[in-house]
């Protein structure tokens, strides 16, 4: 198991962890980012993370580990390898988030939910529906990094390697806007 510093050191030597000024994917702006793509390059570190996740859902007697594209992939196979189960995962088409390229699952199954971070927690809430909708149970979810702090309730047991409240506002309300700390630049994946 990973304490928190040993946690953050990963995301801030991976360059995973960025100060500065952004933009957030939901318009507001931060002083602090999470790449979660930076520190899944490096498989060394993937795997403590993912071991640590593995090690928290051990006797869940789990079935499938399943995330949603693209942030999940990565996270939702290291894991299941760990559990010695087979992942899949969720992607958009046509805005929706669907179980495609012959991915089921079935009654019964019982299935964990990763994702890389969490803000407000959406596409776990839509990948969570879709195990639900094949009859599956959703065992729980576990995220490599929660920057809600703790604040998104998935309604199953949820497990994060490293929890962070990390602020942000509105840009009009942006205090490094007023203090003329640049333009907030947004270097998340979505547009």
């Amino acid at each position: 198991m990973l304490n928190r510093e040993e946690a953050t050191q990963i995301f801030v030597e991976s360059g995973a962890l960025m100060e500065g000024h952004f933009k957030l994917t939901s318009g507001r702006h931060s002083n602090r980012y999470m790449q979660c793509a930076q520190v899944l390059q490096y498989p060394q570190f993937t795997e403590k993370l993912a071991a640590h996740i593995a090690e928290k859902y051990a006797g869940e007697k789990i079935d499938w580990v399943i995330g949603p594209a693209m942030g999940g992939i990565i996270v939702s196979y290291e894991v299941a390898r760990h559990l010695k189960v087979p992942s899949i995962f969720c992607e958009r088409q046509d805005g929706k988030m669907e179980l495609r390229r012959g991915f089921k699952l079935k009654a019964g199954d019982r299935v964990l939910v990763v994702e890389d971070v969490v803000t407000t927690g959406g596409s776990v809430v839509e990948v969570m529906d879709i195990v639900r909708q094949s009859g599956a149970e959703v065992v729980g979810v576990a995220v490599l990094v929660d920057r809600s702090g703790g604040k998104v309730d998935f309604g199953v047991r949820t497990e994060a390697v490293l929890s962070m409240d990390i602020e942000s506002w509105e840009g009009s309300d942006c205090p490094l806007c007023r203090e003329g700390k640049g333009e907030a630049i947004k270097p998340g994946s979505r547009n």
